[in-house]
């Protein structure tokens, strides 16, 4: 299917002209790299255009970004323990108090698993 754009003057450059077709989209997040395969018109000149919606192209890019997101966290995590465990650094009495709390009822421990 051609789009509107197809043939049109380039209104972002005024230079080139719009062409349907693929293009490769290249996102950093948080020092990670996501490429997609993008549709849409696209300018002969300036290399931009009129990328088409995509929902799954969206879901993937969500995903991408919460495992990024899933992997610094439980990064932090395992650092911030770890400097507990060597001394370096003191939990916040919060988290002192939380592992008092379970250490006493171990049974809060599957209760804060299930959510």
């Amino acid at each position: 299917m051609t789009s509107k754009w197809n043939g049109q003057p380039c209104p972002l450059c005024g230079a080139g002209t719009l062409h349907d077709g693929v293009k490769t989209i290249i996102q950093e997040y948080k020092g990670h790299t996501f490429s997609s395969e993008t549709y849409g018109a696209f300018c002969n000149n300036c290399d931009d255009g009129f990328p088409e919606f995509d929902e799954a192209e969206e879901a993937a890019w969500l995903d991408f970004r919460d495992l990024v997101d899933t992997a610094e966290a439980a990064e932090l995590a395992r650092n911030a323990f770890s400097h507990y465990e060597r001394g370096k650094n003191r939990p916040l009495p919060a988290v002192v108090n939380l592992f008092r709390l379970i250490h006493r009822h171990p049974e809060l421990l599957r209760e804060l698993k299930a959510g």
